[in-house]
């Protein structure tokens, strides 16, 4: 143990991180630093060390064949110190902890708590909003919800709903809409951050290949959101983003077409631990909600359509 006192811990990590990772940008954003901190603290841990850790090449940071049976047992040591963590957390069995992505925390999930209250008031929700996926073996993180394709691996995953997009705007802008054609003529704004683009929907809408009229970009689709209720444009959106503004009519969802992405939500869970009973009665909870979310959505009268051809 007095060997670990010449030896700074925080360079340790930045090491086994880097060497798991296998770069300075990966390792920075699992600890929440800089990649010029990491390089540093990895700097101090080799000269404490007094050997080479790794080898920089333009492929990114190469562990050296001596260093590699110390990250080995380094990264074996911090996930014990993190399961041991994560084991102390979870002891009171009445927190749940849900991660999920700011946008469906904001635009889904805080409209609909009370009702989870009201059924389960012995269990109290920890909400982690964030986009990065936990380590669900090691972190106290006991359910996440995601959108992709997929297949993440050493979790499991299941499926809760498919992404369907279509276009949303303010009650004045889509009240000039007849035919699906005339939303070209609307300013749009984008969500950068999307993982798909209007041509999943122009193509749906037979326009495959038009172009929209970019207004304002956002790197948030919260706030792309809130600039399509503002009425200052046009946004692709989908369903647990637009639904709870198209019910409450701040939106409207013109011509009912919707297009597939690809991509769904997912319940995300840990691949060894059992599902304890708060993490079943939330995902029985949350896919209630949602079925229920898309019978309200699929019942709201179409406001715009091709006018009925002449018999």
């Amino acid at each position: 143990m007095k060997e670990l006192n010449t030896i700074h811990l925080n360079g340790l990590r930045a090491a086994e991180a880097a060497g798991r990772l296998g770069s300075l940008a990966a390792a920075a954003d699992e600890l929440g630093v800089t990649p010029g901190a990491v390089s540093q603290q990895i700097a101090k841990t080799e000269a404490q060390l007094g050997r080479t850790l790794f080898e920089r090449s333009p492929r990114g940071l190469v562990v050296t064949d001596s260093a590699r049976p110390l990250m080995m047992r380094l990264s074996n040591a911090f996930a014990e110190l993190a399961e041991a963590v994560a084991q102390v957390r979870r002891r009171d069995e009445s927190v749940l902890t849900v991660s999920v992505a700011p946008v469906f925390a904001a635009r889904w999930l805080v409209y609909r708590l009370n009702r989870f209250a009201e059924r389960h008031p012995e269990i109290r929700l920890r909400i982690d909003a964030t986009t990065r996926l936990a380590n669900l073996e090691t972190s106290d993180v006991d359910l996440a919800i995601r959108v992709g394709a997929g297949g993440w691996p050493s979790v499991r995953s299941e499926l809760l709903l498919e992404q369907e997009v279509f276009p949303v705007c303010s009650p004045a802008l889509a009240a000039g809409l007849r035919v699906p054609a005339d939303i070209l003529r609307l300013p749009a704004v984008i969500d950068e951050h999307a993982m798909f683009s209007w041509e999943v929907w122009l193509k749906a809408a037979g326009l495959s290949g038009a172009q929209m009229t970019v207004r304002h970009t956002f790197n948030d689709a919260s706030l792309a959101l809130d600039a399509a209720i503002a009425g200052q444009g046009v946004m692709i959106a989908w369903q647990t983003l637009a639904g709870y503004a198209v019910m409450k009519g701040s939106l409207v969802a013109p011509f009912g077409i919707r297009a597939k992405t690809g991509f769904a939500h997912y319940f995300v869970t840990s691949a060894s631990r059992r599902e304890s009973k708060a993490v079943i009665a939330f995902k029985q909870w949350v896919r209630e909600e949602v079925e229920e979310g898309m019978r309200e959505l699929d019942s709201i009268p179409v406001p715009s359509a091709v006018p009925p051809s002449s018999p």
